[in-house]
């Protein structure tokens, strides 16, 4: 898989074959009534989704989980993104805080980042050692054809940037205030680990990329093409189906019965706009 990537011309900005942002929400749109028809035959099925997003800071992978989830119930598609492990969870089976979290059925569950924190950047900024490293990278395959034996359907993406938009991205976030949140010490301590994060992914995926769960990479230079390109891909790796629905019809209100709205002094909302 890395073999035939290294072959491929990477893109920057300036490549991007141009999608207008009328073309994009179209698409979008067209995708998202797709998701509720996955949604529905999911929870009438009890089908259980499980997808991974890795990938470098900047990748665009928060922005491509808002684009599968923005039309769908939360309550059937979760994204789950946890935080450092506490002293507790340091103690314990790695794996042990991420199982809890898996689907059942019914249930897509979107893993912003996942159990390959120990392959990247654990790995990388010295949170694990390379032992535990090793001994993650065996067991994961074991692990995750346990986890698709038991009827999970497993989704793997890594968003590929280029180093000349992933310094674009980084610096956005420096200049606008909207965006300062996303960017920690830790973000900037990676940046400047381009290389080290390089050799992980590839150790990563020679180890993890299997037949079983195999690794899919969208090219994410261009938010909007990767955003569409992955749902896409999703949609169609999975064999559902419309569930049909009886025809909608709002029903008559009752009536008034002598109710009159009350003399009560309500605070509004003072209309600035």
């Amino acid at each position: 898989m890395m073999a035939d990537k290294k072959q491929e011309k990477k893109t920057g900005p300036a490549e991007q074959s141009a999608l207008s942002n009328k073309q994009y929400e179209s698409e979008l749109a067209r995708l998202h009534v797709e998701l509720v028809k996955l949604q529905g035959w999911v929870v009438k099925t009890g089908a259980k989704v499980c997808v991974v997003f890795e990938g470098r800071d900047g990748a665009g992978k928060g922005g491509t989980i808002k684009a599968i989830t923005q039309r769908v119930s939360p309550r059937v598609f979760r994204v789950v993104a946890l935080t450092a492990p506490t002293e507790r969870e340091k103690s314990q089976m790695y794996m042990q805080r991420y199982l809890p979290h898996l689907p059942a059925a019914g249930e897509v569950v979107i893993f912003d980042r996942s159990w390959y924190n120990r392959a990247g950047v654990e790995r990388v900024m010295g949170f694990c050692t390379e032992a535990q490293t090793d001994i993650f990278l065996k067991g994961v395959p074991l692990m995750e054809r346990v986890m698709v034996d038991s009827g999970i359907l497993l989704f793997k993406y890594w968003l590929e940037v280029s180093e000349e938009e992933q310094t674009r991205r980084l610096q956005a976030r420096i200049n606008d205030e909207r965006k300062t949140w996303k960017l920690t010490k830790m973000d900037l301590d990676s940046y400047s680990r381009w290389y080290d994060y390089s050799r992980a992914r590839d150790a990563m995926f020679r180890a993890t990329d299997t037949a079983v769960a195999p690794w899919f990479v969208g090219r994410s230079d261009n938010k909007k093409q990767v955003r569409l390109n992955i749902i896409s891909h999703l949609l169609e790796s999975i064999p559902y189906k419309a569930i049909p629905r009886g025809k909608i019809k709002l029903p008559k209100r009752q009536k008034a019965k002598g109710y009159t709205e009350p003399d009560h002094p309500f605070r509004f909302v003072p209309e600035k706009f």
